[in-house]
C-alpha cells in the first residue's frame, strides 16, 4: 500500500525576456519586455524524488484540482504550471504557450536538477503536452498561423522523459469544432438562427435519438462555420496589415459554442456520461454563457488555438511526431471529452512505448469519486515505475 505524504507548497516565479510587437496580456506582466509565469510545485515532506511531474494546461491553473496533489501525496515531486494566458485565453498562442512550458521545464532540470520530467496533460493539457514533446523532439516552428516569428526551432527546448494524456481531448479546435453551434447564420446576430440546427430549439423536427443522416448534416455544418470565422480572421488580419496603421489586432466574439449533440443523445459514441449535462453544467445554458468555448477571442489567437486548419496544437497530428513513452487514460464516464478522442490519439500515436487505459465509471473531474481517483494516481504511479521514472 503506497504511504500518503504530507504536502509542502513552494510557489514559483519565472520570467524570461521577450519582444513583443504589442501587449496582449494585461499590466505589468505584458509590457516590460518580458515573460512572467507562475506555478505552484508540490512536495512530499522529507521524500526527494529524481522525476518531476508537471501539470500545464493553456490556460487554466491546475493547483486546485484533486489530481495534482492526490499524485504528491504518493510521493511525487508535482508542479502545476501556468502559462502566461493562465484564466484568460482570450488572445492565446498556442506557440508562446510551448515556450512557457519549455521555460518550466528547463528550470525544472537546470536549477532544480530533477534528472527526469513527465508531462502529465490533463483535459486540454493533454494536446499541449503532445504537442509541446512533439515540437521538443522535432522542431520545426517558426511562424505563427497568423505569420508571426516565433522561433520555437531555434529555443531549445527540452523533451520530457514520457508523456500521460488523463481524460484529455484532441485539441482546443478539435473539440469547438464538435461543439459550436452550426444554427447560426449571422456572426454579429446570434438571434438568426436555421431551426433545423438548433438542437435546443423546441420547434425542431430533429430529436434525440438523432439519425445518422442528420449527424452527417450537422457535423458539415459546424464544420462549415469553423471554416467561415477562420477565412473571415485570415481577411481581417491581412486587411489590418495593409492598413499599416497601429491597429494591429481586432478582438471578437464568437456566439453560441456548446451545441455538441453527443451531450443530448447519450446513444451517440456512448460512454457512461450523464445525459443532458457536461463538464460545465446545462450544455444549452453554457452554450450561450461567458465561459464557452472560444467565446472572447482575436484575429490571431482564433487562428493559433481554435483554427482547425490552422492551429499547431493539434494532438492528433502531433501524436504521429512523438517518440517518448506514452500513457493515455481515457475516463468512462467523461463529461467533456468525447469518448472518441483519447482512442483516436492512442491509434495515431507513433510512440513505440504506449499504453492504454481506462478507468472505469469517472467522470472528467473525479467529482465525488475518491476511489476512482485513487484508481487513477496507482495506474500512473504504477506505469512510471515500470519505465523506472518514478522510485518504487
Amino acid at each position: 500500500m503506497t504511504q500518503a505524504f504530507d504536502i509542502e507548497t513552494e510557489w514559483l516565479h519565472l520570467q524570461y525576456e521577450e519582444r513583443a510587437t504589442f501587449t496582449e496580456t494585461y499590466g505589468f506582466s505584458g509590457s516590460q519586455g518580458a515573460v512572467n509565469l507562475e506555478g505552484i510545485r508540490f512536495r512530499p515532506q522529507g521524500h526527494a524524488s529524481d522525476t518531476l511531474m508537471v501539470f500545464m494546461h493553456p490556460a487554466s491553473t491546475l493547483q486546485l484540482l484533486p489530481v495534482p496533489r492526490a499524485m504528491a501525496a504518493t510521493g511525487a515531486h508535482v508542479l502545476c504550471a501556468g502559462s502566461r494566458y493562465q484564466r484568460n485565453d482570450t488572445a492565446l498562442i498556442m506557440e508562446k504557450v510551448f515556450l512557457d512550458l519549455g521555460a518550466y521545464i528547463r528550470h525544472a532540470k537546470e536549477v532544480w536538477g530533477y534528472k527526469y520530467v513527465v508531462l502529465v496533460g490533463w483535459s486540454g493539457g493533454g494536446s499541449l503536452a503532445v504537442s509541446y514533446q512533439a515540437e521538443a523532439e522535432n522542431p520545426s516552428i517558426t511562424h505563427t498561423p497568423a505569420g508571426d516569428p516565433v522561433n520555437l526551432k531555434g529555443a531549445g527546448l527540452i523533451p520530457a522523459d514520457a508523456v500521460i494524456y488523463q481524460a484529455a481531448h484532441l485539441s482546443r479546435a478539435h473539440l469547438l469544432a464538435e461543439a459550436i453551434d452550426p444554427s447560426v447564420r449571422d456572426e454579429a446576430n446570434p438571434d438568426d438562427r436555421e431551426v433545423e440546427l438548433d438542437i435546443y430549439d423546441p420547434r425542431n423536427p430533429n430529436q434525440p435519438p438523432y439519425s445518422q443522416e442528420y449527424i452527417a448534416r450537422y457535423r458539415a455544418a459546424q464544420l462549415a462555420r469553423m471554416r467561415r470565422i477562420t477565412s473571415w480572421a485570415k481577411a481581417k488580419l491581412q486587411e489590418l496589415k495593409a492598413r499599416g496603421t497601429g491597429e494591429m489586432e481586432r478582438p471578437f466574439i464568437v456566439h453560441r459554442t456548446l451545441a455538441d449533440p453527443r451531450f443530448l443523445d447519450p446513444s451517440l459514441d456512448p460512454n457512461d456520461r450523464k445525459p443532458r449535462w457536461c463538464y460545465m453544467g446545462n450544455p444549452e445554458t453554457v452554450n450561450t454563457g461567458p465561459v464557452g468555448l472560444a467565446r472572447f477571442t482575436t484575429l490571431r489567437s482564433w487562428l493559433s488555438q481554435w483554427s482547425l486548419d490552422d492551429s499547431c496544437g493539434n494532438g492528433l497530428e502531433n501524436a504521429r511526431r512523438m517518440r517518448a513513452p506514452l500513457l493515455v487514460i481515457e475516463n468512462s464516464a467523461d463529461d467533456a471529452v468525447p469518448q472518441t478522442h483519447p482512442k483516436m490519439l492512442f491509434q495515431a500515436a507513433a510512440s513505440p512505448d504506449k499504453t492504454y487505459r481506462i478507468i472505469k465509471g469517472a467522470t472528467h473531474y473525479y467529482a465525488g469519486q475518491p476511489e476512482l481517483m485513487k484508481e487513477a494516481t496507482a495506474l500512473i504511479r504504477g506505469w512510471l515505475v515500470e519505465r523506472e521514472l518514478l522510485e518504487a
